[in-house]
């Protein structure tokens, strides 16, 4: 890894940052609204009710998770899979025709992608979505995406993180996870990870050694190697 020293004039070498990692909803894009749109419309379609306390509770969650609560509290009657398809397809329409940047994060992007600082999408959505958005940026922004459909454990647990840092091959504790869920926040923790919490649709509370800000307009690629930096001393 060619670190901030091979980047842009003015960059130093970021003490003990080695890779960032990106949950993809609601934390790199604004899908959220669409996946609780999709849900209101296929509840209703079964005839049940929902409401955004049960949107909310889905926030974060495996997909396969999200759809057992769908059909146990807004009675949609379709196997678990089905269920999960049904939502996807009407995210990734939505994604096609548009994709809704959360702020500052392409420019973050960009200033690691210069900097020579690895990212990988972190996301329990699939990989068809996750394409999708990936494919809007510049080759080579992702070095990998791990997602939903690729890990035996969603979030909470820590196995997406984990095969992240291992597909990058650097050391959990060294990389910086933005995320927008507590789900997300307790499986990037839980592998090891510095955390940066971004709020968004669900509150996120602040802990030792976790960052929580509203959105990341004001944020620079300083302040995330500086995350890193901070946590290594302490």
């Amino acid at each position: 890894m060619s670190g901030f020293a091979d980047g842009p004039a003015g960059f130093a070498e970021p003490p003990g940052l080695q890779a960032v990692l990106w949950d993809l909803d609601g934390t790199l894009v604004d899908t959220e609204p669409s996946w609780i749109a999709a849900e209101y419309r296929l509840v209703a379609e079964f005839g049940g009710s929902w409401n955004d306390e049960h949107a909310r509770a889905l926030v974060g969650n495996p997909l396969l998770v999200s759809a057992a609560y769908l059909r146990e509290h807004g009675g949609v009657e379709l196997p678990l899979d089905e269920i999960v398809d049904r939502l996807l397809a009407q995210v990734l329409a939505d994604a096609r025709r548009r994709v809704v940047w959360r702020p500052g994060v392409r420019r973050l992007l960009a200033g690691l992608r210069a900097g020579g600082v690895p990212c990988a999408m972190v996301t329990m959505s699939y990989e068809e979505l996750a394409r999708v958005v990936a494919d809007q940026l510049p080759p080579g922004t992702f070095a990998t995406l791990v997602t939903g459909d690729q890990v035996s454990a969603g979030k909470p647990d820590p196995e997406a993180y984990l095969t992240a840092a291992a597909r990058l091959g650097v050391e959990p504790h060294r990389c910086l996870a933005i995320e927008d869920s507590p789900a997300g926040v307790a499986s990037a923790e839980a592998a090891g990870c510095v955390v940066l919490a971004v709020r968004n649709q669900v509150p996120l509370a602040g802990a030792p050694g976790r960052t929580v800000l509203d959105d990341l307009a004001d944020v620079t690629v300083e302040d995330l190697a500086a995350l890193v930096g901070d946590s290594a001393r302490l």
